[in-house]
């Protein structure tokens, strides 16, 4: 699915090689929405984590506070496997109590104080320093590849894909959305229990997967994992309807159905992005243009008096996020966009369960903008390495502008998930 998406720096070779061969090989920051203003009941403090994702680190932390993990706010998701920094927040604490906290994965940086709790998506981006090993390339001609498309695709932005992480490790999240749009029991639970992987599943998921394609459910239930609560809750409920799949559906935690059907949405926009590629910094009549200043939306009536904007990165035409909000294109860039959403036959009926769910639909930019790029050729005690250094805005993908310089869309990143 991914592996088919094209490339804006196709004519330039890839780079190859790996990332994460350990911690401080990827290093992220925060970039906060709003510096804490030294008064108010709510402590911040930025820690830097290392070898812990954020969920597992704010649990520790709790902990050795003794304190609900509730009460500690957060901007955004961060992963394991990198050296990471970002801002939490504790309300009705000493400042004092966090700057004398350690453990071995967390160390806090600095606090302060501000007047509201940290939330989800109280931030403005990322920062990133990234380490590439056993390059496909010799050191030299890999760092001028590299400056090439980064060049590139600063001038005229990056594909703005979903990356790999939204659709999960089966890589068919945004099919179980498709039949939750459709509210299609019988292929959701087919998805969600079935379809066993020998690439992606653990050894015991595999038995559980296969057990529930052969329709032997008890078997099935008992190779699942504890730590799978949807999974088992939702064979008890097909057991206990003798086999109807749809009491099973009913059981799935409302949160997780979506972000299947958000995922559904970005197979969507991938599939478009594709289909006006490689001219994503070339707007057409009919589209309707994201103003990178402020996120808003007009139509393009003319695309040729536009354009210069465009070219100025002041706006860019965007892709859907189909729902019943999502603005229709008209004109030629209509001609490009409709047929494959048209080819999805949703109906108010369909538009409906997917605004349940959360998807409302909207428009979003094609591309984006790296800031701050740089680059580094280097040797240590692991060999040679390219370190790749930029900042992206909120929501932006870091695996797609990876993936741009190695040709390797397999890869993950440390993604928005705010």
């Amino acid at each position: 699915m991914l592996a088919s998406l094209p490339f804006l720096t196709q004519d330039l070779p890839g780079v190859g090689g790996v990332i994460k061969t350990r911690p401080e090989d990827f290093f992220v920051e925060e970039l906060p929405a709003y510096e804490p203003c030294g008064s108010g009941t709510h402590v911040y403090a930025l820690i830097e984590k290392k070898g812990l994702g954020t969920r597992e680190a704010l649990d520790r932390i709790a902990r050795a506070l003794n304190i609900q993990r509730r009460d500690i706010g957060s901007a955004g998701l961060k992963d394991a496997h990198a050296v990471a920094r970002q801002w939490i927040s504790i309300e009705h604490i000493q400042p004092e109590r966090l700057e004398q906290f350690s453990l071995a994965e967390v160390r806090v940086l600095k606090t302060s104080r501000h007047t509201n709790k940290l939330k989800p998506g109280h931030l403005r981006g990322n920062r990133f320093a990234v380490r590439l090993r056993k390059l496909a390339l010799p050191l030299d001609e890999a760092r001028r590849t590299a400056e090439a498309a980064l060049a590139i695709l600063t001038r005229r932005g990056v594909p703005n894909y979903f990356g790999p992480q939204r659709f999960g490790n089966h890589q068919n999240n945004h099919l179980l959305g498709r039949a939750l749009a459709r509210n299609d029991a019988v292929e959701f639970m087919d998805q969600f229990l079935g379809r066993p992987n020998p690439d992606a599943d653990s050894p015991t998921v595999l038995q559980a997967r296969t057990r529930y394609e052969e329709g032997r459910y008890e078997e099935a239930l008992s190779f699942w994992p504890g730590q799978f609560t949807d999974h088992r809750r939702a064979l008890r409920a097909i057991l206990a309807g003798k086999g109807k799949k749809k009491r099973g559906l009913f059981t799935v935690d409302k949160h997780l159905q979506g972000l299947f059907v958000s995922a559904y949405q970005s197979d969507l926009f991938n599939r478009v992005l594709a289909a006006r590629m490689p001219d994503i910094d070339r707007l057409l009549a009919g589209d309707m243009a994201y103003k990178h200043d402020n996120g808003a939306c007009f139509r393009v009536e003319q695309a040729e008096t536009e354009q210069p904007r465009c070219d100025r990165f002041e706006i860019s035409p965007t892709g859907p996020l189909l729902g019943q909000r999502t603005t229709r294109l008209t004109g030629p860039a209509g001609d490009i966009e409709n047929p494959i959403l048209e080819a999805e036959a949703l109906g108010e009926s369909e538009s409906g369960h997917m605004r349940r769910l959360g998807a409302r639909g909207g428009r979003r930019p094609l591309r984006f903008q790296p800031r701050n790029t740089g680059l580094t050729a280097g040797q240590d005690d692991l060999g040679p390495y390219l370190e790749l250094r930029f900042e992206l805005d909120a929501g932006c993908y870091a695996t797609t502008l990876i993936s741009e310089i190695t040709k390797d869309r397999t890869a993950e990143a440390d993604e928005p998930r705010e």
